[in-house]
């Protein structure tokens, strides 16, 4: 990868001077690996679509005010293989998903956050992305739990904007701002 090396010196320089670093999707996988050796893996198939999620560690701020299950935008040919984060005694898992995978999780009391998904996603993300590949003759699956009756056509349901918000909330009172 071009700029591995590059990512790697961002990623050391934040751990001396920001008070919280929140790595998404790509950047979780590469922080992952960076400061804990967890590899990522290819997928069989691209995860595509909006999945449900169970918050497993109430008490922690990142996830105050999250519902029990709530859902969430994925896109991605790889993943961090939970069981790998679930062993890594120094990362704390706050919400997982039986298809998705991890989905958040932090380390050092929340100075390093990772959300495996997209929070930051909006209603016409996934549907953008679909089409564009289609457009290009790319086999790709429809998005999963995003179309109303699997219909293209359709508004795609906007499922996941209050967590999502309630997210990047929470980190900026409770991690970065205190």
């Amino acid at each position: 990868m071009d700029y591995w090396e590059e990512t790697c010196q961002i990623l050391d320089w934040a751990e001396t001077h920001v008070t919280s670093t929140l790595h998404i999707c790509w950047a979780a996988q590469a922080g992952f690996y960076h400061y804990y050796g967890i590899n990522k893996r290819q997928l069989s198939q691209k995860l595509f679509g909006v999945y449900a999620h169970k918050v497993s560690n109430r008490k922690v701020p990142l996830v105050r005010g999250f519902d029990d299950i709530f859902m969430a935008p994925h896109s991605r040919h790889t993943e961090t293989p939970s069981e790998a984060i679930h062993a890594c005694k120094d990362l704390t898992i706050l919400a997982e998903s039986e298809k998705a995978g991890v989905f958040l999780a932090r380390a050092e009391e929340g100075r390093k956050i990772f959300v495996a998904g997209h929070p930051e996603y909006d209603r016409y993300t996934l549907d953008e992305e679909y089409k564009r590949d289609l457009q290009k003759g790319m086999d790709i699956a429809m998005p999963e739990n995003y179309y109303p009756d699997n219909d293209i056509n359709a508004k795609p349901l906007l499922q996941w904007r209050s967590h999502g918000n309630m997210l990047y909330a929470n980190w900026l009172n409770y991690y970065v701002y205190q």
